[in-house]
């Protein structure tokens, strides 16, 4: 038997007393610890249920379901840490990817054209609902009511509620069906933005600035923050990322429909708030958000395997919001 020297049993005992930590922490129901374990439930509770879960293409199934909820969660983490909320992101997405496929049927029949027509579309929204928002001192919730409303009703006014057609091969290629590193697109880009969010919020001064504007906007306003500036930046980014799930839904589906994803600003915010944010700003991380929006793509696919009805589904999703919420006060 090896015998340990004194460095060995210091770090021997810092080991022990990380793991020592660790489960003190899970038992006291410390929020990411909280978060995994609710995921691995999820999975046992539905592999358990359904014999059609535990397979590997109902995890890519999960994989692709997800993806407009993640893209869009991430800008919305920004959003929320910086005490705001952004209703109006399903909206924004069904307008942007009628620009997209209007452009591409009426401009030029270029995927280049049609992702800067999607995507300037939804940080056009955004900017519209940061400004409002900080210039004219609107609740965010009452300014992106209003722009869930009017971006909906652009979005079918434009083509009289009619889907548009979309005929480019390539941008569904690399928006939709094609695979990068044999990972189909739509998660690939789902990383990417994910990979984007947490550069952004955990490792630049934007970062910094948006929990600081999140955490106390008085005191940030006076260490020198334009805290108009980033608020507004996190909602063009929201709006920004709301474009890009458009033209991923679009390619997939090989048009663009004004009446898509209606109700989907509930998943994106149940994403966040699961996943760690603070609706009282100031906290959350990109990899909670992650696991939040797991945790509901896992939670919808399970319960359609069960065969749970619909207005079922939206009973039980709201009222995990609500736990998520009470939970966020403790």
């Amino acid at each position: 038997m090896t015998e340990l020297t004194a460095p060995n049993v210091v770090a021997s005992s810092t080991r022990t007393d990380r793991r020592r930590k660790l489960l003190q922490n899970m038992l006291r129901g410390e929020r990411p610890y909280m978060l995994y374990i609710a995921f691995v439930v999820l999975l046992v509770v539905f592999s358990l249920s359904s014999p059609w879960f535990l397979s590997l293409d109902n995890f890519l199934n999960i994989g692709r379901q997800t993806t407009l909820v993640s893209i869009i969660a991430v800008g919305m983490t920004f959003v929320i840490i910086a005490r705001q909320i952004d209703l109006s992101v399903a909206s924004t997405l069904a307008l942007s990817g009628m620009a997209a496929a209007l452009a591409m049927s009426q401009i030029s029949n270029s995927w280049i054209v049609g992702a800067i027509a999607g995507l300037g579309t939804g940080a056009l929204v955004g900017l519209l609902n940061g400004i409002l928002t900080t210039q004219l001192s609107i609740p965010s919730f009452l300014v992106t009511l209003g722009s869930l409303s009017m971006a909906r009703g652009l979005a079918m006014m434009v083509t009289n509620t009619k889907p548009v057609i979309i005929t480019n091969e390539t941008y569904f290629a690399i928006f939709g069906e094609g695979t990068f590193l044999g990972i189909p697109v739509p998660i690939a880009w789902t990383l990417v933005a994910m990979i984007v969010g947490i550069l952004l919020l955990h490792y630049n001064v934007f970062g910094r600035r948006i929990y600081a504007v999140g955490g106390n906007p008085t005191a940030a306003l006076y260490s020198g923050i334009n805290t108009k500036w980033v608020t507004t930046a996190a909602f063009v980014l929201t709006g920004a990322l709301a474009g890009l799930a458009a033209l991923v839904l679009s390619a997939r589906s090989h048009a663009a429909r004004p009446d898509v994803v209606q109700g989907m600003e509930l998943d994106v915010i149940a994403a966040v708030i699961l996943g760690g944010c603070s609706l009282f700003g100031g906290r959350g991380y990109i990899l909670g958000t992650l696991f939040g929006s797991l945790i509901i793509g896992t939670l919808n696919n399970g319960l359609v395997l069960l065969g749970v009805s619909s207005p079922m589904q939206l009973v039980i999703k709201g009222a995990i919001i609500v736990a998520a919420v009470a939970f966020t006060k403790r």
